[in-house]
């Protein structure tokens, strides 16, 4: 009898023993949810990148456009400059209400990169200051019409993707008009060598 209440206890501590241990898997895991929301959260972190920095090109736009339509000897680039204030402010404020409705943070000042082509254009004058500012809104708007072409075809976000093909042919026509006021200061016969 004290064998089989011996027994007992062993084949009584082994089993305890044995649902004390974690079950081993029998089958591979399944994907977890996560990996699904980190691809949507990049996405959606890709999009926000992308109205961050429409609203930092919105800002130069902007205050460079109001520069040009003080300093700029050409009628062609001071008009140019008032289109930039008036085009680029709308879409600021547009861009603004996208943002409050995303939670998206905007920048409230221009960065470094901007705040050194303002402080560089506002030492230049006359003519020389008119090709600079035409060569870099030309280069500029180059840019901004391939990141919002872009945006407004492979978006994740709709609001953001539907925004970026609204403003899209705006920012064709400054490349165009860019593209004209280049050539009518690059070709005033007084282009200066840098």
């Amino acid at each position: 009898m004290l064998r089989t209440l011996l027994a007992g206890t062993v084949v009584f501590g082994m089993a305890l023993s044995a649902s004390a241990q974690p079950p081993t898997p029998t089958q591979s895991p399944t994907p977890t949810p996560q990996k699904a929301d980190k691809t949507a959260d990049h996405a959606m972190t890709a999009d926000h990148t992308f109205v961050t920095k429409a609203a930092e090109g919105g800002m130069a736009e902007v205050k460079l456009g109001q520069l040009a339509a003080d300093k700029a000897t050409s009628d062609d680039v001071k008009k140019f400059g008032q289109r930039m204030v008036t085009d680029h402010g709308k879409a600021n404020d547009e861009l603004k209400s996208l943002a409050q409705q995303k939670n998206i943070t905007l920048p409230t000042d221009l960065n470094a990169k901007d705040k050194a082509t303002y402080d560089r254009f506002s030492k230049l004058s006359g003519a020389a200051f008119d090709r600079a500012y035409m060569q870099h809104m030309l280069a500029d708007h180059r840019t901004d019409v391939n990141e919002f072409k872009k945006e407004s075809t492979s978006g994740k976000d709709p609001d953001v993707k539907a925004w970026a093909g609204k403003t899209l042919p705006t920012l064709e026509e400054h490349l165009k008009l860019a593209q004209d006021a280049n050539k009518a200061v690059g070709t005033s016969g007084t282009k200066e060598k840098k």
